[in-house]
């Protein structure tokens, strides 16, 4: 039965998540226009996409226990490399997606190759360098490639109809969704199968594993090259919701950023780097327009000032979830899950047989 609701459950939520393009909805209040709306799919396709993308850091930090503060650089390959390789190069769309997916393998390869020689903070330094090094080439431009601070807009030329204009802004939606089930199916196999238990053996004691007669290195670049990989697609997809490239997705604020979203959703857990990719998102873009509300700027000043700030807000609710839900929105259920079985046992008399995990 369990096993059944694990696998039913994700199925009814993205199936719910497809059909959200057919709803003529008036979301007053949590979105500025209704639910089919091309700026509404817009920004569920970002909240879809950056769900997805936590959960790739997820299987770094989450299951394999590695702090990266270099992910943005594997999520920039995906934006840069497609965008330059249409828009300078004069590459198909699908030619375009074939040498992004090669540089995607590559680079992660190379990198985590050399960076997972060291473990801990030492590794965190190393691929942060790396990241860096990224970052700097995009805001050099060289030979005007990346459009340095500026961006680089995205020449929508060779893309297919159904990917172009506001009216199509559904079929970017969809593709958003698919991509979040890829990675979800991606990920969930990954790591239930035979290296990601290794990798969770990796997390609690890694000279376990070792005396186990089982190479760390080996399993960690695994994890490594798959998760910046996962990353690389969705980067693509960004590109296409947005319609260009910035800088900000190369810079090292970027990886924290999904750093807080695996966080306040629940570090290795089935849902909850997904959930908190979801919910940071939503409230990053839609703070701003509740900052500039009339209820808020009604508020006398020491309550105006703040919440004003979007980032306050943020930062909060952040501080918040990890003081009282250290184990982020997933625990919240966790917790409740294990109240409601101690009410039962003390009404029972006695405990009951098995355990529920908290990352289900």
């Amino acid at each position: 039965m369990r096993r059944a609701l694990r696998f039913l459950a994700p199925v009814a939520v993205f199936g719910a998540l497809a059909l959200v393009p057919t709803l003529s909805v008036d979301t007053h209040g949590l979105f500025t226009s209704p639910l089919d709306s091309p700026g509404t799919l817009q920004l569920l396709g970002l909240c879809l996409v950056f769900g997805g993308l936590a959960l790739t850091y997820d299987l770094l930090f989450g299951f394999t226990g590695l702090l990266s503060f270099g992910h943005a650089l594997y999520f920039a390959i995906g934006v840069y490399v497609t965008n330059i390789a249409i828009t300078h190069w004069g590459f198909g769309m699908w030619a375009a997606f074939a040498l992004t997916a090669a540089v995607g393998l590559f680079v992660p390869l190379v990198v985590g190759a050399i960076s997972l020689r060291v473990t801990g903070i030492a590794f965190a330094m190393v691929t942060l360098a790396f990241a860096q090094a990224g970052s700097i080439l995009v805001s050099k431009n060289p030979d005007k490639l990346t459009g340095g601070e500026e961006g680089l807009g995205l020449d929508f030329e060779p893309l297919p109809d159904f990917f172009v204009g506001v009216l199509n802004t559904k079929n970017l939606y969809w593709t958003a969704l698919a991509y979040l089930i890829v990675v979800c199916a991606a990920s969930w196999w990954a790591v239930a199968s035979s290296p990601g238990r290794v990798w969770q053996a990796i997390r609690e004691n890694e000279q376990r594993v070792e005396v186990l007669g089982l190479r760390p290195f080996s399993f960690k670049l695994i994890a490594f090259v798959l998760a910046s990989f996962l990353a690389t697609i969705g980067g693509v997809v960004y590109l296409l919701l947005i319609g260009g490239s910035t800088p900000e997705v190369t810079t090292a604020s970027f990886t924290l950023t999904l750093l807080l979203m695996v966080v306040i959703g629940g570090t290795g857990t089935r849902w909850g780097a997904v959930l908190g990719g979801i919910l940071y998102t939503y409230l990053d873009n839609r703070l701003l327009a509740v900052a500039g509300s009339n209820a808020v700027q009604d508020l006398p000043g020491f309550l105006r000032t703040p919440l004003s700030e979007p980032l306050f807000v943020l930062g909060v609710i952040f501080i918040l979830i990890v003081y009282f839900f250290p184990g982020g929105l997933v625990g919240i259920s966790a917790r409740g899950r294990a109240r409601g079985r101690r009410v039962i046992e003390g009404a029972l008399g006695r405990r009951l047989p098995g355990e529920e995990g908290v990352g289900v």
